[in-house]
């Protein structure tokens, strides 16, 4: 089954199957894949099923869909491509493999897919004012109380920090049976939320949650093995 994975600064955060005729991309909540982000737009793109091949349309986003660095409004999606929305990629599982001759012809703004693939200038600088306008004021962190992790104070200075066991997660899990992704913390300007992965269970002062949780300083967070304490620095 395709499938793609959803990273953000290399770190996949999620893995998300293609078994629907359509797969919506975005802001807002409705979609299939949520991108809690103001560089994405509340609809922006979708990947379609149709006849064994997948499509990725442009929603009339803000900022454009790109794949494999060029900005596109529909293209055809084979193994190995990497499609950008906001700052944010996501990389396309698929055994279909790019034909030679579709290597060749397929071409964006007169370069082909085998040329070095840069996005336009103009576009990135929109991208990244976007994020700039949400630039978060606050500041905090994880204590470690409990488990086996690298380190026992974690500072969350991203936008998007992963707890688990995946290369270039911010709270790097370890032990055999550790989750790839426990959870995503995110970061605003008004605070922190958390959000466990893929049904992955998450204790906050000793209750279970199965959804968004906001994090107030001094909270007891159980996940993936460890148990932590959330702060806000001063």
């Amino acid at each position: 089954m395709a499938k793609v994975l959803l990273k953000f600064k290399e770190a996949v955060l999620k893995e998300i199957p293609l078994d629907k005729e359509a797969t919506t991309i975005g802001r807002k909540e409705e979609n299939d894949i949520v991108i809690d982000n103001q560089a994405v737009s509340g609809h922006h793109a979708k990947i379609v099923q149709e006849g064994g091949s997948f499509f990725i349309e442009d929603l009339s986003s803000l900022n454009g869909t790109f794949v494999n660095g060029y900005k596109i409004t529909r293209c055809e999606l084979f193994k190995g491509d990497t499609i950008l929305v906001g700052l944010h990629s996501m990389d396309f599982l698929s055994d279909k493999v790019r034909p030679e001759e579709d290597k060749k012809s397929f071409t964006v703004r007169g370069r082909s897919m085998d040329e070095t693939m840069v996005i336009d200038p103009r576009d990135q600088k929109r991208i990244l004012t976007s994020q700039d306008k949400e630039k978060p004021d606050v500041l905090g962190g994880f204590m470690v109380l409990d488990g086996s992790t690298d380190k026992r104070d974690y500072e969350l200075k991203e936008r998007v920090s992963t707890i688990g066991k995946v290369d270039g997660a911010a709270i790097h899990l370890k032990g055999f049976f550790s989750p790839k992704v426990a959870a995503l913390v995110n970061r605003r300007k008004e605070g922190y939320f958390i959000t466990p992965s893929g049904g992955k269970s998450m204790r906050i002062n000793g209750r279970e949650i199965d959804h968004r949780y906001d994090l107030k300083d001094g909270d007891i967070v159980e996940i993936g093995g460890i148990k932590l304490q959330f702060y806000f620095k001063e």
